[in-house]
């Protein structure tokens, strides 16, 4: 059990480390969280004027999910088959609440989508890849992040249960878990996008 705490533990303490609010804290003297959405993920930041700062936070964010994964995947090595499954599985779920409640920001946080990237990548890669270019494909037509970001996480849920050959429930479920948080997350865009004022890509914070 201690196994299991230590990973989770360090799972949702990576995804807390804030980095879109300390990359622009540190080189733009500002508070992300002031502008355009107030968010602190890749996308705000690169809108508020600094997009070389935007593409490390999506690095960096998707990073700490990636770590996540590896790190929960060494330590399950001393676990018993099928448990060491679940504890790699549910680190990657726990690593994307992190992203979304991080605790040195008042559990006020991004909406998970790098994050969830770093963790698809350890999981599945090739899934994940699948994934990433359903994603560029629809930002590509649509121009819309959101709608991009929501549906590819989506496809690597299909993509990954359908070529998973241990068919574990807990699993799947942790599979499935992490685009409907990120959903969950992004109700304030999926209403903008009924109302039609949901920003584009490339539109200004």
């Amino acid at each position: 059990m201690h196994i299991w705490i230590i990973a989770l533990v360090i799972a949702y303490l990576l995804g807390s480390i804030p980095f879109g609010y300390l990359l622009v804290l540190v080189f733009r003297k500002e508070d992300i969280r002031a502008t355009g959405s107030g968010n602190i993920g890749a996308t705000n930041v690169a809108r508020s004027g600094a997009k070389g700062l935007g593409a490390l936070t999506l690095f960096l964010d998707a990073l700490k999910g990636f770590l996540a994964v590896v790190i929960a995947r060494h330590l399950a090595q001393q676990l018993t088959s099928p448990q060491d499954y679940k504890l790699v599985a549910l680190a990657g779920v726990v690593v994307v609440i992190g992203h979304i409640f991080p605790v040195w920001l008042g559990f006020r946080g991004g909406k998970g989508v790098a994050a969830a990237l770093g963790v698809f990548l350890a999981w599945a890669p090739l899934s994940a890849l699948i994934a990433v270019a359903v994603f560029l494909a629809i930002v590509f037509l649509t121009k819309y992040v959101s709608v991009a970001s929501l549906l590819a996480g989506y496809v690597f849920v299909v993509i990954a249960i359908a070529t998973d050959n241990k068919h574990l429930l807990f699993v799947d479920l942790c599979y499935v878990a992490i685009p409907v948080i990120v959903t969950l997350k992004h109700h304030g865009n999926i209403r903008r996008l009924m109302a039609g004022t949901e920003n584009r890509f490339g539109s200004k914070a």
